[in-house]
């Protein structure tokens, strides 16, 4: 399970598919996952002292954090803002956008911004609200970036951008 997010340090952006695999996680974990442990629970239940028995201790403690992001997901799947579309200047970098870098060594990069809720660095998927991502916004083919990271500043070169087609 994901962690729960801080509101007001997130934005409400996601792509369809992101929608889509939330929407996927909340069935599951609605219509399978809370049932089977709830059945364990009951099962636990039954064996008598509850106070001792780890089955029951866990499970429950399960239940409560199924319940929790059950909460999150509901709460935030109707916050969100689905762009399913790509922006009117696809030159630049929006939200959605595939962005192709190359850093002062030569290496090459590819990156696709997306929201706080679907971010996955195998992926390449970095957070709207990530410095690379803020940095990236509104650029164009051809421009320096330069981020600040933890270990200092780094510089790129946005090498493409381009927009794959919104289902």
């Amino acid at each position: 399970m994901q962690p729960t997010r801080n509101k007001a340090n997130t934005s409400s952006y996601i792509t369809p598919e992101g929608r889509t695999q939330l929407r996927e996680e909340l069935s599951y974990l609605w219509k399978v996952k809370r049932p089977q442990v709830t059945q364990a629970v009951a099962e636990a239940a039954a064996m008598g002292d509850r106070s001792e028995n780890a089955e029951y201790i866990y499970g429950k403690r399960q239940l409560r954090q199924i319940d929790s992001r059950l909460r999150f997901l509901t709460k935030r799947l109707d916050e969100l803002i689905v762009v399913d579309r790509p922006p009117d200047d696809t030159s630049k970098v929006f939200f959605g956008a595939w962005v192709g870098l190359e850093d002062s060594e030569g290496k090459l990069f590819q990156y696709r911004i997306v929201g706080p809720d679907e971010f996955d660095p195998k992926k390449g998927f970095i957070s709207i609200d990530s410095p690379m991502a803020k940095a990236l916004l509104r650029k164009t083919e051809g421009e320096e970036v330069v981020v600040s990271r933890p270990h200092g500043t780094d510089s790129f070169v946005v090498t493409s951008v381009r927009y794959e087609v919104i289902k």
